[in-house]
């Protein structure tokens, strides 16, 4: 697997562990009585129960090899961070060709760009890393390059 840093907020790191408790403690006994009870049926070649509940463990147990993984990997990202520099954590402030807008910099597993979460991987969020205030940026993404002026670190 891979031995990648996951950079994550303390809350993110959190979030992941409850969810692994969950999968560990509540969906995997409730997936194996399924496949218990389902075979109580008989003839597991043509049981559509049976089959399901096998998919189901099989993803059950996917993403628990990736929550750990993930936790296992997981570099907290340090909250008290520079404003002289943008790093991960940081809030930037850009003017770019749709006006202002403000970017936090954060680890891929908690990114949601549609609410201003850019990874530190994504072409937007790896331009602007080390930058200071007042620094051009130029982002090379697949629909052009962009051009933003970081006007504030936070």
């Amino acid at each position: 697997m891979n031995n990648k840093p996951t950079y994550i907020s303390r809350d993110g790191l959190e979030k992941l562990r409850k969810e692994l408790e969950e999968m560990v403690s509540v969906r995997r006994p409730e997936i194996a009585q399924r496949i218990h009870d389902a075979k109580e049926h008989g003839d597991l070649s043509e049981n559509a129960e049976y089959e399901d509940a096998k998919n189901e463990q099989a993803f059950v147990e996917g993403r628990i090899q990736t929550l750990e993984a993930l936790i296992k990997n997981a570099t907290i990202i340090d909250e008290n961070h520079s404003i002289e520099m943008v790093q991960i954590g940081s809030t930037v402030k850009v003017d770019g060709p749709d006006g202002k807008e403000s970017f936090t910099i954060v680890g891929s597993t908690e990114a949601r760009p549609t609410e201003g979460r850019i990874s530190n991987e994504s072409p937007v969020g790896r331009a602007l890393l080390g930058r200071k205030k007042g620094d051009k940026v130029a982002v090379h993404v697949p629909a052009g390059d962009i051009s933003y002026t970081i006007v504030g670190i936070s």
